[in-house]
């Protein structure tokens, strides 16, 4: 889209027809086609503008539409229609492409991307704003049967604790806080971040996390097969699916060779759909308000000892309410802590 005072915007079209109708005061008429040469356009064009500035004024300066004046083949109210109202149900393009065939209506699945989107339906969080469609039609619940059928796994990435104390320990503003903000941000004096690898069983909630420098393959690879150990020691040994988001490491390939080693399925879940991996999101939200943040620390060490300190603590003795209130390790067929140091 050009600026207010582009040349060639309705005001800069209004301006070339005053200097061939000698609009302005003190000017006379002058030839098309030599204004049309000062400005640099054709004298079709600009005898154009002035030919719709007689009939219209200045409306006809404006941009017209390119849409044509018939459609032969463009799709009917009706059928638009017909599409609106099986989206209406939460239906995908191409059910909707599925079902219109059956019905002797073939419309393409890209031709319903396009009408959805000009509707402003292509996003299932524009079928709902109110609610009501989910009060009426309840999604439901991701329910693992048996301890190994969902190993949800993600990563959080947090900020890591400078040596001494970061604004927490100090306070926002104090000396300390300033001299770290103006310190020269080279590459080798930032802070960065810790990503936090969890693997949570969505049977029993048992949960095992590690802090890693990255989060790349690799990482997530050596991760989850550390977190195989820890579920096996408590007696979960058969793996169904393990379930991740799309990020770039569970995206791999060899992330998800790996996966087929020892499980039957990788599931990843629904892009932009974190629901789907709720579990384990939600034992990230507990973690980071009773671990990371929970106290002041004066080191990243520091935290990351408290922090498995206090997956002890919620394996074996936090009650969890989606088990009765019960801690997870009571579903858990061996109880064992410090699980990682007796196998290496």
């Amino acid at each position: 889209m050009s600026h207010a005072n582009a040349p060639w915007t309705a005001c800069g079209r209004r301006r070339q027809v005053e200097r061939v109708l000698g609009l302005v005061e003190g000017t006379a008429p002058r030839p098309i086609a030599h204004v049309a040469a000062e400005a640099g356009i054709s004298r079709q064009c600009l005898s154009k503008w002035v030919a719709r500035w007689r009939e219209h004024g200045e409306e006809g300066l404006h941009d017209r539409s390119s849409r044509p004046r018939r459609s032969p083949t463009a799709t009917s109210e009706a059928v638009v229609e017909r599409i609106i109202q099986l989206r209406r149900r939460r239906w995908s393009a191409r059910r909707i492409h599925l079902y219109l065939a059956q019905e002797g209506t073939p419309v393409a699945v890209c031709t319903i991307a396009r009408i959805l989107r000009r509707e402003g339906l292509n996003r299932l969080r524009h079928l709902d704003t109110d609610g009501q469609l989910l009060r009426e039609h309840p999604p439901g619940k991701i329910t693992a049967s048996y301890p190994g059928h969902m190993i949800h796994v993600d990563v959080k990435k947090v900020g890591r604790i400078p040596d001494g104390g970061g604004w927490r320990v100090h306070g926002r503003g104090s000396d300390a806080d300033r001299a770290r903000h103006k310190a020269p941000k080279n590459r080798g004096t930032r802070v960065g971040y810790t990503f936090l690898h969890s693997a949570v069983d969505g049977h029993t909630r048992l949960a095992y996390t590690e802090a890693h420098e990255d989060e790349k393959a690799s990482t997530a690879i050596g991760f989850l097969f550390r977190a195989r150990v820890f579920f096996r020691a408590h007696g979960i040994t058969r793996f169904t699916r393990i379930v991740t988001d799309n990020g770039p490491c569970y995206t791999a390939k060899d992330f998800t060779r790996s996966v087929h080693s020892f499980a039957t399925r990788h599931k990843r879940i629904r892009p932009y759909t974190p629901k789907h991996n709720g579990k384990v999101e939600r034992y990230q939200q507990t973690m980071a308000r009773e671990a990371l943040y929970a106290a002041p620390y004066t080191s990243e060490q520091e935290r990351r000892q408290h922090l498995q300190t206090w997956l002890i603590h919620y394996n074996y003795h936090r009650p969890h309410s989606a088990i009765g209130d019960q801690p997870p390790a009571t579903r858990a067929k061996t109880r064992v802590t410090k699980v990682i140091p007796s196998y290496t």
